[in-house]
């Protein structure tokens, strides 16, 4: 196992941002502190060596200009919360509305956009980053002062593993993810339709033409969303989409409910690519994961001349439903003195 760092790059501000890398198993992961980002994940194959799977960037510039949100951490809300509002103990909050009328994942400077102090550590099993981030009270228009700790890391099991935690000294609602993009036969080398998925869930949370959760959950049962049983990505997205003359692209960017218990690590998908023969398999706490294609990824430059388009990557983002603070039914996002926040996801990979 080995940890090595250095510096990434300047920001405007003059501050340094830092790349890690973190070697075990036979992975290697490398992270940011600017977004707490995985910027590269090379992975064996049994057909064409070893690659990487993840989508990113070459300099550090373009995270600090993340539009897509390529591998960063999000934070204090990941997905959408409706007309960037919500009601809390009978006091409205009024959040930046930086996708239409609507917040996505943190607003208008979330936590992917800050730089997250890190420290790497060993431990028996595998080697890890710790990050760690303070967000005031007010910060983005939510209460509460936010102490946020998410730790990635590398086991000799070829696994990765995401910790996140908060504690916050006000009710908030709180839903920390990533969002990396997956594309197992190597990052640039086109779509990722033919990757075949299975996501152990029975049901999805239905979502408007903004993509803002109507508050029902439908069974996935004889629609484009079942995958029960392993398929193709693309067999069934040119249905995915919002009805005709909506504006929503044919593709995948839905929360599915993850069969089980919540709050206990269980199943939640497994990926296989033929090309290369690599399995990825998902393990959650969460409730819920947002399984998106890239279908506004356009002509995105990355890196060593690699260009992503629509489809170029999935994401598998573990996380609380869509519009939860709106949404009482939902499981409660909201966080406070009295309920830290725990939550742990793990990626296990075979090839």
């Amino acid at each position: 196992m080995k940890i090595s760092k250095k510096t990434f790059g300047v920001l405007s501000s003059g501050e340094k941002a830092s790349l890690y890398t973190l070697k075990a198993g036979d992975l290697s992961l490398s992270l940011s502190t600017l977004g707490a980002a995985l910027t590269s994940l090379r992975v064996p194959s049994s057909k064409k060596g070893k690659g990487d799977v993840l989508l990113g960037y070459p300099v550090l510039g373009s995270y600090a200009n993340n539009k897509p949100f390529i591998g960063a951490t999000i934070g204090r809300f990941g997905n959408r919360i409706g007309n960037g509002t919500f009601t809390l103990n009978d006091a409205e909050y009024r959040l930046y509305p930086n996708d239409g009328a609507h917040t996505l994942h943190g607003g208008r400077r979330g936590f992917d956009k800050l730089l997250w102090k890190a420290e790497a550590y060993e431990e028996r099993d595998g080697v890890f980053v710790r990050f760690e981030l303070e967000s005031p009270d007010g910060d983005e228009g939510f209460p509460g002062n936010l102490k946020a700790a998410v730790s990635y890391g590398l086991t000799k099991s070829n696994e990765i593993i995401a910790d996140y935690q908060a504690k916050v000294d006000a009710p908030c609602p709180v839903n920390l993810t990533n969002h990396a993009y997956f594309n197992l036969a190597g990052e640039g080398t086109g779509d990722i339709l033919s990757h075949e998925l299975i996501l152990f869930a029975s049901s999805y949370v239905e979502a408007d033409e903004n993509l803002i959760p109507t508050g029902k959950l439908l069974p996935v049962q004889n629609t484009p969303f079942d995958f029960r049983t392993r398929k193709p990505v693309g067999r069934d997205i040119d249905r995915s989409g919002g009805p005709s003359g909506s504006g929503v692209l044919p593709g995948y960017d839905h929360c599915f409910v993850v069969d089980g218990e919540a709050g206990k690590l269980r199943p939640c998908a497994e990926v296989f690519e033929e090309s290369s023969g690599r399995i990825m398999r998902v393990f959650t706490t969460q409730p819920g994961v947002q399984f998106y294609t890239g279908n506004f990824l356009d002509g995105i430059p990355g890196k060593i001349g690699s260009v992503y388009d629509r489809y170029g990557g999935f994401c598998l983002e573990t996380q609380h439903f869509p519009d939860s603070p709106n949404k009482p039914a939902f499981p409660s996002c909201v966080f406070g003195p009295k309920r830290p926040y725990h939550e742990k996801a793990l990626f296990a990979f075979e090839w």
